[in-house]
């Protein structure tokens, strides 16, 4: 007699927790502004990544001038409507210089980026190191460091960044806008990881690391960093827009850039005395900026929901 033996059913498999970038990808698709503002984001990195390319596209430099599309009888106005825009000049020009206005738009683009993220960068590395190591020595060490914070945080930045800028003359000015920005900006992200790290630093696998005999940089490169890595990566996002504005204004007061190197906020004040008689030239600049800015806010907001929940929520 021939027995049939029924194969035991599979084991059901738990599934795997889903990892951040999962969860923030979910959370991209669940907000179409948030995937919105990530397309703009990207339109706007790749225009600063190729903005010799697209500016040689274009036919004109940005510091080139065009004498033929202003009118020197009324005051260098744009020749044309919409401020000069033709087969030539795309977005029009300048007046009175006649330099093409898209060639300067996507230079400015690369220049304002450029500041925003390297600022960005130094705020970033600053604030994460002293944030850390406050947060995991405790003591003395968190004492001096916090109390470094609230005097950096207390002190007015704008005024000490208009001030720096106003006397450094021989000097690189986008290099300069880089330190001064990145100088004020550390405190608040350190405060973030700080918090995070006071945390972290008694779980149960960070003390038996600590049993084990495993160093102090081995504790925090494999244990602490990773679980300060999402609201870190949340927060910088939102720290982006802060870095445009900042350098934006600075260039608006006149003490950021220096003609000709074009940026958002340089062309922003040079256009102000021209937005009744030619508002094209001060809405693109203007444009560009609030889109940039708003783009980068709404993906903070995103994943600082997915990295940092009760942050979004407070």
């Amino acid at each position: 007699m021939t027995t049939v033996t029924t194969p035991a059913p599979a084991a059901r498999r738990t599934p795997a927790p889903a990892g951040p970038w999962r969860l923030a990808r979910a959370e991209l698709r669940r907000r179409p502004s948030a995937l919105v503002a990530l397309g703009v984001v990207v339109l706007f990195a790749i225009t600063a990544l190729t903005a010799p390319l697209l500016s040689a596209l274009g036919g004109w430099r940005p510091d080139e001038f065009d004498p033929s599309a202003v009118d020197p009888y009324l005051g260098g106005l744009p020749l044309g409507p919409l401020g000069g825009v033709s087969a030539e000049h795309w977005l029009g020009v300048e007046p009175v210089t006649g330099r093409d206005l898209f060639a300067r738009v996507v230079h400015g683009a690369q220049v304002s980026l450029l500041i925003a993220f390297a600022a960005t960068g130094i705020v970033v590395l600053a604030g994460v190191a002293a944030g850390v190591t406050a947060g995991y020595f405790g003591g003395r060490v968190d004492t001096v460091l916090s109390r470094l914070m609230d005097l950096t945080m207390s002190f007015p930045s704008l005024i000490f960044m208009i001030a720096m800028m106003s006397v450094a003359r021989d000097v690189d000015r986008t290099v300069l806008m880089i330190l001064v920005i990145g100088l004020f900006g550390w405190p608040g992200i350190a405060r973030i990881v700080r918090g995070q790290t006071l945390s972290l630093r008694h779980r149960e696998y960070v003390d038996a690391a600590r049993v084990s005999g495993a160093s102090d940089w081995r504790i925090l490169t494999r244990d602490v960093l990773p679980g300060v890595a999402g609201p870190v990566i949340a927060y910088t996002t939102l720290i982006v827009p802060g870095m445009i504005a900042t350098e934006a204004a600075l260039s608006y007061l006149g003490v950021g850039v220096r003609p000709p190197t074009p940026s958002w906020g340089q062309m922003i004040a040079e256009s102000v005395a021209f937005y009744d008689t030619d508002p094209v030239y001060f809405a693109v600049p203007s444009l560009c900026l609030f889109l940039t800015v708003l783009a980068f806010t709404l993906l903070g907001d995103a994943l600082r929901d997915v990295f940092d929940p009760r942050g979004g929520r407070a």
